[in-house]
């Protein structure tokens, strides 16, 4: 999970990591959490950017929803956080950011963090690494916050000449730590109301299948019939996965409570602002208010879901990341529960 207080510089992280430009030069904040696929020196890697943390464009209730979101698309959880800060531009908030991580993902989530500083030009990453741990006194503070875990990247995601280092930096991390990723209660929260929407949607599609697959029986023969039906399902599932994971119970309830509060909010404004025109206006204002109060509260989950509708799945699952997801959160992982469905609709 790629984490960012304000700036590009958790964007352009991001497009550091994958080596492709996922978001363009000018963009400095999103506003729904997305998820992204790629390479990292060989690697398949998921890297997952939500909102930045502290962009006053965003309610609360939208940042809570897109919290939310984020732990929803990297579930199990991340192996690793990646804190990205301008060297440049470090600011007040940026040496608050750990008090914030720790307040949305769980005093133990700094142990998981890993601080990367964004520079621009042909500097030398030897000389920039000498001067956070020995010259500039806040850099050497902020990063001592993260357990001292630093790394430097150029702002041009073309040069892939610190990809290896970085993904060496990010395994000792995570070896250390016994392999594993990052949890929380809320993160097991997630996990479970993405699978419960995963097998919703899968016994709503199961006739969908069978119709498939009894059309794949005509037309193939033994092994090739198998191979046809593996890909097919490989797809549905991902396809399945990936719309849980952008709406599911635990998000709708975010989104009814945000509505809820709004209603609440938007009516007692109203009430008092009628209460100058006597009972009758309070009864009237406090209507219209709640009304007011209820779009604004909920309008833009409405939207981000609609921009979800047009998320494309990915095409086919990669079934040989077993020893890779030990340290990152593949976005295509099927779990065991997947593996026995398979096994079962083969036989």
């Amino acid at each position: 999970m790629v984490v960012g207080s304000s700036g590009t510089s958790q964007f352009q992280l991001t497009n550091a990591i994958l080596g492709k430009e996922v978001f363009s030069t000018d963009v400095t904040s999103i506003s729904a959490s997305v998820k992204n696929k790629g390479e990292l020196s060989g690697r398949p890697v998921g890297v997952v950017n939500g909102p930045n943390m502290y962009d006053k464009d965003i309610t609360h209730v939208k940042r809570r929803m897109e919290l939310r979101r984020s732990k929803c698309l990297c579930i199990p959880g991340p192996h690793a956080f990646l804190i990205a800060f301008d060297i440049e531009k470090i600011s007040p908030n940026d040496m608050k950011t750990p008090w914030l991580l720790k307040k949305c993902f769980g005093a133990n989530c700094l142990k998981h963090c890993m601080v990367l500083f964004a520079y621009e030009g042909n500097l030398d990453g030897a000389s920039l690494e000498n001067r956070v741990k020995k010259t500039e006194w806040y850099l050497r503070e902020l990063i001592e916050k993260y357990g001292g875990r630093f790394h430097v990247f150029k702002k041009n995601w073309r040069d892939r000449s610190q990809d290896k280092e970085l993904l060496r930096k990010i395994e000792l991390m995570v070896a250390s730590l016994g392999g594993g990723h990052f949890s929380c209660r809320t993160f097991q929260k997630a996990e479970d109301s993405v699978r419960k929407e995963e097998k919703r949607l899968r016994k709503q599609r199961a006739v969908e299948i069978e119709r498939t697959w009894n059309e794949m029986e005509q037309h193939y023969m033994s092994e090739e019939l198998c191979f046809q039906k593996d890909v097919y399902i490989a797809n549905v599932w991902a396809e399945i996965q990936a719309k849980a994971e952008l709406d599911n119970g635990w998000l709708r309830t975010s989104l009814a409570r945000g509505l809820g509060i709004g209603l609440v909010v938007g009516a007692v404004i109203g009430a008092i602002f009628g209460s100058i025109e006597g009972v009758g206006g309070m009864v009237l204002y406090g209507f219209i208010g709640g009304a007011v109060g209820g779009s604004a509260g909920g309008t833009a989950q409405v939207a981000i879901k609609h921009m979800e509708n047009r998320v494309t799945p990915p095409a086919r699952l990669n079934f040989n990341s077993i020893f890779i997801n030990r340290f990152f959160a593949v976005p295509l992982n099927l779990s065991a529960q997947d593996h026995r469905e398979r096994k079962y609709h083969r036989q």
